[in-house]
């Protein structure tokens, strides 16, 4: 699939880092470095724009080395583009751990997984089919 890109930042293109890898790396592009308090979030920006097809989204994710080395996240984990977007990407960052962290121009930030979506219509009804499970939510099937 082709995707059309404007790339604004003093970076790369965003791409695939090993053969099978879902996501590709988004780098933060800044005009000065970035800290993050414990507890804070900022909007970081990429630099990047981009098209998306029809029936498709990007879905902005953490980087599991930032959040198990530094606690960093995503406020809105899952964050999605939707194909009509075409402002910047920006990645609305939080620092969960107790120390400040610093966010420097073309560090990687996020993760990019472009995914096909449905869209769906409703119909109303006053049953649902059952099922082994039925109304069990969180936690119903034990602990672990």
């Amino acid at each position: 699939m082709i995707i059309r890109i404007i790339n604004r930042s003093k970076n790369n293109l965003p791409a695939y880092e090993t053969a099978h890898a879902a996501g590709m790396d988004l780098r933060a592009d800044l005009e000065s470095v970035v800290t993050l308090k414990p507890m804070e979030r900022k909007l970081v920006p990429t630099g990047l724009h981009i098209e998306l097809p029809e029936g498709f989204e990007a879905q902005i994710r953490p980087r599991s080395g930032l959040a198990f080395k530094h606690g960093i996240g995503i406020v809105n984990s899952p964050g999605t583009i939707d194909a009509d977007y075409r402002g910047e990407i920006k990645v609305l960052l939080i620092n969960f751990s107790d120390q400040v962290f610093e966010i420097n121009t073309g560090d990687r930030i996020a993760q990019m997984v472009v995914a096909r979506h449905e869209k769906i219509d409703w119909q109303e009804v006053e049953v649902l089919n059952e099922t082994l499970r039925g109304t069990g939510g969180y936690g119903h099937t034990g602990v672990g």
